[in-house]
């Protein structure tokens, strides 16, 4: 045996029992947040962590690119106010299209609808994407 080397399955829940103290589980949860697939990169799955990373930002973009619209936090009106919040959920991609003011949308556009969709959905991903770091690194999985 190789001093120092450990099986795969190993590593990966060493990295585990690490990320589950409490400090590193806020960090593990900020980052999978912000980057989608973070998270499991950090926990050393590697394959679907680089497929999230890819996915979730580039469905956000099909939405940008679909006319769809980044609903402001407003709750004057329940279901923009949780459309917000969903889309809020997709981390970095959200703050750059903030940030550069993407997402004006177009009502009147056939994709309008679709766009939304594709925008809303990427940031309820990436929220369940975050929870499955935090069941990893709490041994749940």
């Amino acid at each position: 045996m190789i001093p120092g080397w450990m099986p795969p399955k190993t590593r990966t829940t060493e990295r585990a029992r690490v990320a589950a103290e409490p400090g590193a589980l806020v960090l593990l949860c900020v980052v999978a947040w912000l980057v989608p697939g973070a998270g499991h990169l950090w926990l050393g799955r590697v394959q679907k962590g680089v497929i999230f990373l890819c996915a979730i930002p580039l469905m956000f973009l099909i939405g940008l690119m679909l006319e769809g619209t980044i609903f402001p936090f407003q709750f004057a009106e329940p279901l923009a106010g949780l459309a917000a919040l969903a889309q809020f959920g997709a981390g970095l991609p959200w703050i750059f299209a903030r940030m550069l003011d993407a997402g004006k949308g177009t009502v009147t556009a056939v994709t309008w609808e679709y766009g939304n969709t594709f925008l809303i959905v990427a940031g309820m991903l990436n929220a369940l994407i975050v929870l499955d770091a935090f069941d990893i690194s709490m041994g749940r999985k």
